[in-house]
């Protein structure tokens, strides 16, 4: 018998890294498009309207070219939570196992899960031609949805059996998964959302006051 799985999983964009990756890849496209999308991501985030509602709209508005989230990709490095990689190295060591699971972009968030030593993201791909011109994204993964990321943890469950999880995240769709988990870790150092502060198990402000709270 090997050791149990206990399973830790970080949201990424507001947790992980300072910046919303959805909101940097408009603001190359200019202010109006910029405050357009941060404002139907900030209702989203809130859980003032479904996912749903703008995951498509957003993209569709914003048109990402492959070159544009891969600068995405470099940015959620240079914005990185000052504590995060140290966290998640203490972590390993005491034997979590760390994921990222996300309603951002795969192909943006997989550089910045290398650099912090994390093997697996669950988020959502995009697909360009050739050119390297956006052409869509997987509509079918649940995490564009409202509701969906406890559906990503109900398939971990399934596959991974772990004797243990945590989820750790600032928005409303990260605190939908808290009567799916052990223990939700509300997540505050970018955006402080009310909701998020007021239901869940913990609340911190760093990453690095995560590991004492897991026991």
């Amino acid at each position: 018998m090997g050791t149990p799985l206990k399973l830790i999983i970080f949201d990424c964009d507001s947790t992980l890294s300072a910046i919303e990756g959805i909101d940097e890849l408009a603001r190359v496209r200019g202010p109006d498009v910029f405050a357009q999308v941060e404002a139907m991501t900030s209702a989203a985030m809130d859980g003032k309207i479904p996912i749903q509602e703008v995951f498509a709209r957003r993209l569709e508005i914003i048109r990402p070219r492959r070159s544009d989230v891969a600068a995405v990709g470099q940015q959620y490095i240079d914005t990185v939570e000052p504590t995060a990689r140290e966290t998640i190295t203490r972590l390993k060591a005491a034997g979590w196992t760390p994921l990222i699971l996300s309603g951002g972009f795969r192909q943006a968030i997989r550089p910045l899960a290398d650099w912090l030593g994390v093997a697996r993201v669950e988020a959502v791909d995009l697909f360009f031609d050739a050119g390297g011109a956006y052409t869509g994204f997987d509509d079918k993964f649940p995490s564009t949805r409202s509701g969906g990321k406890p559906v990503c943890i109900a398939a971990l469950k399934q596959e991974l059996s772990p004797a243990r999880i945590v989820m750790v995240g600032d928005g409303a769709s990260d605190l939908e998964t808290q009567p799916v988990v052990d223990q939700f870790i509300g997540f505050g150092r970018y955006t402080a959302r009310p909701k998020v502060k007021a239901e869940a198990h913990a609340y911190v402000y760093s990453l690095a006051e995560v590991p004492a709270l897991l026991g």
